[in-house]
C-alpha cells in the first residue's frame, strides 16, 4: 500500500551544487550499464550498496561498497550465507566498513523483503553481530518503510531482540538487544515529512549514534516540486549533525523510474538532469525527464509513500 505524503512543498530558490562526503549511491538493475561511468568517474560520491551482498563490478575499486543482507533465509538458525560472503570480501582486501539490514522488512510488496521481527532477530544475531565482533564492521539496523508499520515493526524486532537474549541466558548487562551502529530510513513524500519523519527516529532512538536515509524522493511530484525537494533535503541532510549517509533514489534513466519521471537523476537518453547534477556538485543541466513510471516494473528495494503525521523542529 503507498502511502502519500500531504502537498505541503513550499518552492525553494534553486542552489548552487555543492559537495558532501555523506553523499552515495543506491544501485538498481537497469538495462543501460554504460550509464554507471558517470557515477564513477570524476564525482564526489563515496560509497554505494546494491542490495546484496556481492559488490557490482562497474564500481570496484571506485566507490566503497555497502554489503545487504536483503532478507531472510530459509533457514534463519543455520545459514551463514550472508556472514561468510562479506567475511571473504574483506578477507580479498576489500574495505567493508558498513552493512546494512533487511529491506523494508514491514513490507510485503512493491520490493520488501517480508521478514517477521522474530526472524529478523534470530538472523541478526546469527550472521550480522558476528561481523561486529570479527571485524569491526558497522550494523545498520533493517530499513523500515516510511509507514506507521515500519516504526512499529522497528520496535518490534528491538523487543524481539531483548526477548532471544533473555532466552539465551546471557550474563551481560549490555547484551540486551540486537547491537546496532545506525539507523536507516526510507521516504518517499515531501520535505516537511522527511524532516519530520528523522526527527521522530532520532528522538525515539537516541541511543542510536546515527541515521543514514538510503532511499528518498518525491515521488510522482511534478519537475518544480521534485527540484525543490532535492535543493532542500540534500542541504539539510548534510547540514543536520546526526545524518551520516544518504542516498538518493534515483541513480536511473526517467523512463525506467518508478517513482516518477521527475525525480529521476538521468533523462531517458541518459543524460544528467538537474537533480543529478547537483547530487555530483555539478552545474544544472537544465535537461528535462521524460517518461512514465506506470509502464515499468518496480525496483527492487522501492518502499511505500509515506504520510507525514507528525511534524518535528525543522533545525
Amino acid at each position: 500500500m503507498r502511502y502519500i505524503a500531504p502537498a505541503l512543498l513550499v518552492a525553494a530558490p534553486l542552489v548552487a551544487a555543492t559537495a558532501s562526503s555523506k553523499r552515495g549511491l543506491c544501485v538498481v538493475s537497469t538495462k543501460t550499464p554504460q550509464d554507471d561511468s558517470i557515477w564513477t568517474n570524476d564525482t564526489d560520491l563515496t560509497w554505494y550498496y546494491n542490495y546484496g551482498a556481492v559488490p557490482t563490478q562497474d564500481y570496484e575499486n571506485k566507490l566503497n561498497f555497502v554489503p545487504m543482507l536483503w532478507g531472510a533465509p530459509e533457514d534463519p538458525a543455520n545459514d551463514m550465507s550472508f556472514y561468510n560472503t562479506v567475511s571473504n570480501l574483506i578477507k580479498e582486501g576489500q574495505n567493508i566498513t558498513y552493512v546494512l539490514g533487511f529491506n523494508e522488512p514491514d513490507g510485503c510488496t512493491d520490493g520488501g523483503s517480508c521478514v517477521s521481527a522474530a526472524t529478523a532477530a534470530q538472523v541478526w544475531k546469527k550472521q550480522m553481530e558476528p561481523l561486529k565482533r570479527d571485524y569491526g564492521v558497522k550494523l545498520g539496523a533493517p530499513a523500515v518503510t516510511g509507514a506507521p508499520t515500519g516504526f512499529n515493526w522497528l520496535a518490534n524486532w528491538f523487543s524481539e531482540c531483548a526477548a532471544l537474549v533473555a532466552s539465551s541466558g546471557s550474563n551481560s548487562t549490555n547484551d540486551t538487544s540486537c547491537e546496532v551502529d545506525f539507523i536507516p530510513a526510507h521516504w518517499y513524500g515531501n520535505f516537511q515529512g522527511l524532516a519530520s519523519h528523522l526527527g521522530q527516529i532520532n528522538g525515539t532512538y537516541q541511543n542510536i549514534s546515527g541515521i543514514w536515509v538510503t532511499e528518498f524522493a518525491c515521488a510522482d511530484c511534478s519537475l518544480e516540486d521534485s527540484q525543490s525537494f532535492a535543493n532542500q533535503s540534500f542541504e539539510y541532510l548534510d547540514r543536520i549533525d546526526y545524518m551520516d549517509k544518504y542516498s538518493y533514489f534515483g541513480a536511473f534513466r526517467s523512463s525506467v523510474s518508478n517513482v516518477g519521471p521527475n525525480e529521476a537523476m538521468l533523462t531517458e537518453k541518459g543524460k544528467l538532469t538537474d537533480i543529478g547534477a547537483w547530487y555530483l556538485n555539478k552545474a544544472a543541466t537544465g535537461a528535462v525527464p521524460k517518461g512514465s513510471a506506470s509502464t515499468v516494473a518496480k525496483f527492487a528495494g522501492w518502499g511505500g509513500l509515506v504520510a507525514a503525521t507528525v511534524f518535528w523542529t525543522i533545525l
